[in-house]
């Protein structure tokens, strides 16, 4: 039987149009939840099965910390850039990113602040920065991507130079503002990283430098003095970090250099190249660590005593009476930043563990460099068997110098969706890290 057109188009047109109409609800739907992704590539990267990568942002800057606000915003800490690398002549600050479309790239872009270091952190409605000799805060209420007002001093005359000058930190739920103040030198000699030059004892740099130092978030206008100083015996401890399990305090240190070149009578070439180990560290008051009296071999697993204090490489001495640590990692990797992961987008295996960036090493010559990557570090129940595993690499190639190295992870944070974000101090690049099932 024949039917007229009409009874043919109609039904057609409603279908169409319904479809339409759940495409757009749809499409509306996505939006509104951000579920927008992008394909799932590495950037570059080389990841474990079912994580991706893209580049959140790039030549930002000298990027070194990060931290990532409730809503997904990120905020670099930028210091002065070194000469010759690829963001040499962008000036230090912050920069503030945002992804208004949630592509896993940042589309909106400010900077603030005419100094910067490495230490940057939230703490109520205020954005804290380190500007080298001092620590600031910005006020910035939730939600905004720029401060609402000029800086504030929270922590002054801090030491900056000779030595390391990263001055990075880390702010408790309490308030307690833990500062890292680095070694100025590398073993506290007489004369710094001179062969055969004997260690300075006691050493005095320990009343100022090389430990933790714990200040109050919430007081303005503190000044820096040695009898707020929280633990010692740390040569620099780059990575500070509070596991939100137990409310500790952890410190990614660097280990000491120039075992063979000082001392070749004890040390060889290949055990400069692996002594000692890089350390994690659970630091409590009045925790004493050992630098520069003494330094972790990671092959005997124990501390022993540094030469410039007597030692052979097997001695123990006054270093049975120091802290040990969490977890070891390879010598002269240079952890340079630390978080928990309390996310819930990484597999299972990952919640509560820690990952370190490490910024490679300049020192494991005439062996291969190390280092250039993203470690993790499983933790169950707040405890760590000390095993660790490289999660992310491919930031350089195999053959690496550090003079040549075209990304040197420097920051690591976690956003509030489960993401991992890692910054890079040479070409100042920002990834973003997901997960897929």
């Amino acid at each position: 039987m024949c039917r007229k057109r009409s009874e043919i188009i109609a039904p057609l047109v409603a279908a169409i149009l319904a479809s339409a109409g759940c495409a757009a609800q749809n499409a509306a739907s996505d939006q509104s939840a951000g579920t927008s992704a992008p394909a799932c590539g590495t950037a570059g990267l080389t990841l474990p099965a079912g994580f991706c990568a893209t580049i959140f942002a790039d030549s930002i800057g000298a990027a070194r910390h990060l931290v990532v606000a409730p809503n997904g915003d990120v905020f670099v800490a930028l210091q002065q850039a070194r000469r010759n690398s690829a963001v040499e002549g962008i000036p230090p600050g912050v920069v503030a990113l945002r992804d208004t479309n949630r592509d896993g790239v940042a589309d909106v872009r400010e900077r603030f602040g005419s100094a910067g270091n490495t230490g940057i952190a939230l703490h109520g409605d205020f954005l804290y920065a380190d500007v080298g000799t001092a620590i600031v805060r910005y006020p910035k209420p939730a939600g905004a991507l720029t401060p609402t007002g000029a800086p504030d001093t929270v922590v002054k005359g801090m030491p900056y130079t000779p030595g390391h000058r990263a001055r990075n930190f880390v702010i408790a739920s309490d308030g307690s503002l833990y500062v890292n103040i680095g070694s100025p030198t590398n073993a506290c000699q007489v004369q710094d990283r001179q062969r055969g030059s004997p260690g300075v004892s006691p050493c005095t740099e320990l009343e100022r430098r090389a430990g933790i130092w714990r200040f109050d978030a919430n007081r303005l206008g503190q000044e820096f003095t040695p009898a707020a100083r929280f633990a010692t015996g740390i040569r620099n401890s780059t990575g500070l970090a509070i596991n939100p399990g137990d409310g500790a305090l952890y410190a990614a240190s660097h280990g000491r250099d120039n075992l063979s070149s000082n001392w070749p009578e004890h040390f060889t070439e290949q055990e400069n190249a692996e002594l000692p180990a890089e350390e994690l560290l659970r630091v409590t008051s009045g925790d004493d660590f050992g630098w520069p009296y003494c330094y972790w071999d990671g092959q005997k697993r124990m501390r022993v005593l540094a030469p410039e204090y007597g030692g052979d490489g097997s001695q123990v001495g006054l270093c049975a009476t120091k802290k040990g640590n969490v977890s070891a990692m390879p010598a002269h990797w240079a952890p340079n930043a630390l978080t928990f992961y309390t996310g819930s987008m990484f597999p299972a295996k990952y919640r509560g563990g820690a990952f370190i960036a490490f910024h490679g090493s300049w020192n494991r010559a005439p062996m291969p460099q190390g280092g250039y990557n993203v470690v993790f570090i499983p933790f169950t129940n707040n405890t760590s068997t000390g095993a660790w595993e490289v999660f992310a690499s491919g930031f350089v190639p195999a053959d690496v110098q550090p003079a040549t190295a075209r990304h040197r992870p420097s920051g690591v944070a976690r956003g509030p969706d489960g993401a991992l974000f890692v910054t890079d101090d040479v070409s100042g690049r920002v990834w973003r890290i997901t997960y897929r099932k």
